[in-house]
């Protein structure tokens, strides 16, 4: 491990245009909040959309989001590029433990806050064990071909809300269309800056399209300014003291497991992207998040994990300069305190947030692949093979297993299901498939 605990961040040299900017690189300020900002939009969607599918406070979910970030940054001295952002491991046993209608405030939010807290509790103990044991049992784990697998699930997984996002109408699919084109236009006609701030200006273009067809021409259903008029600049957010219950922490717990394997398959592909190793701040991951969780459940919020949709950000701008997740958590926090950036990000069209979604959940998926290809890992290995197509399967489907009132949907149990598949049919010398009998 490095002698000091922060890193001496050195100015990127020469044109930006296809260059890595490596985590102890900074860009020029102005540059560094222009890509905070990006991230921060990218985490938008997920990260209002699952405090509101379980009745929490969507400000307060943006606020603690960002002070949960620089916590995780403080934590691991600013080594390892993340955001933490709402995580939807929490939402299925908050609805079922707190029986949430589906509309306005949850009623019953301090049980299920009290749960987080005790699931940032187990994930923080996990995360000192890992500091004092090591982390070379995690490479037999997680070698290359399962991380990437993972990270492919990942994204496959987040497909269909996508998709399902944007098939309400005709004029919704189009739109979403619009929205990746006008993303991709951005990626391959522009260069520099912009050309790394293509998820943002692509989401800006497309919502100024949505609103001339819609509120200009009526094609579909117009942008509604209404709330926003009458929202005040500044404004604090609704906290909520929890309260603890056995059965709700014991409920709610063991998703410190499925953090875990998200952290974990974040913090390979990172490092996978970046050429960096970072399993020396494995552990210290762990301690952000799990202290980041339980700080949020505190004061009413999610719990908050490391966010897949700035894995797709990373892995198409080449940037992972720790410093733009600084500015990203300063623009969330800022952003939290204000009931006016909470009804603006509602406006943003339904059609136009999902057609960015698709672009950046696919960006997730092939970040999978390159790790493959940079790892060279050799698919053509029985064992390999049957692993990597296993675990694809159970993402994309969303492949759910329930024990007692707990249940691993489809990410948990693609990450393990790789992790225990790999280490089944790791050792068994396989000729490859086209010399086998199976074929």
């Amino acid at each position: 491990m490095a002698n000091t605990w922060f890193p001496q961040w050195r100015m990127k040299q020469g044109s930006l245009d296809g260059a890595i900017v490596a985590p102890d690189e900074r860009l020029p300020l102005a540059q560094t909040l222009v890509m905070g900002l990006q991230h921060a939009v990218a985490m938008f969607g997920a990260t209002v959309l699952m405090p509101l599918l379980m009745g929490f406070d969507a400000n307060l979910a943006i606020l603690m989001s960002g002070i949960g970030t620089l916590l995780f940054f403080l934590v691991v001295g600013g080594r390892v590029p993340s955001y933490l952002g709402s995580s939807a491991a929490f939402v299925g046993l908050v609805i079922t433990l707190t029986g949430y209608s589906g509309q306005g405030a949850n009623p019953n939010i301090a049980l299920a806050l009290g749960g987080i807290i005790a699931c940032g509790l187990v994930y923080l103990l996990i995360g000192f064990v890992v500091m004092s044991v090591g982390t070379r049992w995690i490479e037999r784990l997680m070698p290359p071909v399962v991380t990437g697998a993972v990270v492919m699930a990942i994204g496959l997984n987040l497909a269909p809300i996508a998709v399902r996002s944007v098939s309400a109408s005709h004029f919704d699919s189009w739109m979403a269309v619009v929205t990746i084109l006008c993303i991709g236009s951005v990626a391959v006609f522009t260069r520099g800056l912009m050309q790394r701030l293509l998820i943002l200006v692509g989401l800006i273009a497309a919502y100024l399209i949505y609103v001339v067809a819609t509120n200009g021409f009526g094609l579909g259903k117009p942008v509604d300014y209404s709330a926003l008029s009458q929202a005040a600049w500044l404004g604090l957010p609704q906290f909520t003291a929890p309260a603890f219950n056995l059965h709700a922490m014991l409920l709610i717990a063991p998703v410190a497991i499925i953090l875990v394997a998200e952290n974990l398959g974040h913090v390979k592909a990172v490092a996978g992207m970046t050429g960096r190793d970072l399993d020396p701040y494995i552990g210290r991951a762990f301690v952000g998040d799990g202290l980041a969780t339980m700080l949020s459940g505190s004061v009413g919020g999610t719990g908050v994990t490391t966010y897949a949709e700035n894995i797709g950000v990373m892995a198409v701008t080449k940037i992972y300069s720790t410093l733009v997740f600084v500015a990203a958590a300063i623009v969330a926090i800022v952003l939290g305190f204000s009931p006016k950036f909470g009804a603006l990000i509602h406006t943003i069209p339904g059609p136009v947030l999902g057609g960015a979604s698709v672009v950046v959940f696919g960006l997730i998926a092939v970040a999978g692949a390159r790790i493959w290809v940079q790892n060279k890992v050799d698919l053509g290995d029985n064992g390999n093979l049957i692993m990597v197509a296993v675990t694809l399967v159970l993402g994309a489907g969303d492949f759910a297993l329930t024990i007692g009132n707990f249940t691993m949907g489809g990410i948990g149990t693609a990450t393990f299901g790789a992790i225990i598949l790999n280490a089944l049919l790791r050792k068994r010398k396989t000729l490859p498939l086209a010399d086998s009998p199976m074929r």
